[in-house]
């Protein structure tokens, strides 16, 4: 009975150690962990006066076909589905003081003729949908495609008439702001060409 009875304390015991040298190790393992260290040089390059004011965004998504015509091969070839935007815009730092006209009740804002301030693709919505004998040119292919769909992004937008829609937001956002500010009503004209807008 005794014999028996030291041999359970024995056993206690080892299992007691075990579990004691268990947890230990656990703590110096996580004690020791190497954790990455992470710096950052970060150095400021230039500082941009912003000016512009975005009326309009236009979003488009356009199916791109890029290829290289091949003599004796099968022409390589990319199909893209790409993503872009353009943003219609007025740069409201041209605007001088001789650009403001008051007229009794009234004030003239001669403005500068919008434009088309940003277009860019968003590669993050863009994908490659298929290739065919692509092999070791499909890199060239699909950053001949991207640039080309750039500038398609900032034709199409002019096509569809971003800068007409850029002056009717101009309306409808930046003439009531003036004529909150100033409290008379505004008229809004752009360069020499163009004709006032209606007062309302």
């Amino acid at each position: 009975m005794l014999k028996t009875i030291i041999r359970l304390l024995l056993l206690f015991l080892l299992i007691a150690g075990g579990i004691w040298l268990w947890e230990q190790y656990k703590f110096l393992k996580n004690d020791n962990a190497e954790t990455p260290e992470v710096s950052h040089n970060i150095l400021l390059q230039e500082i941009t006066s912003m000016g512009k004011i975005e009326l309009v965004k236009y979003n488009f998504r356009d199916v791109v076909e890029s290829k290289i015509k091949k003599n004796f091969l099968p022409d390589a070839k990319v199909l893209l589905i790409v993503t872009g935007e353009a943003t219609g815009c007025i740069d409201l730092t041209k605007i001088k003081v001789a650009d403001l006209q008051e007229l009794k009740d009234t004030v003239v804002v001669h403005l500068p003729e919008p434009e088309i301030c940003n277009y860019k693709i968003d590669h993050s919505k863009s994908k490659v949908y298929d290739t065919q004998y692509a092999f070791m040119d499909e890199a060239k292919l699909v950053d001949e495609a991207f640039q080309k769909a750039e500038v398609q992004v900032q034709q199409s937008a002019q096509s569809m008439g971003i800068l007409e829609q850029t002056k009717e937001s101009a309306e409808q956002m930046l003439k009531p702001f003036i004529e909150k500010v100033s409290g008379k009503k505004v008229v809004l004209k752009y360069a020499m060409k163009d004709t006032p807008r209606r007062l309302k």
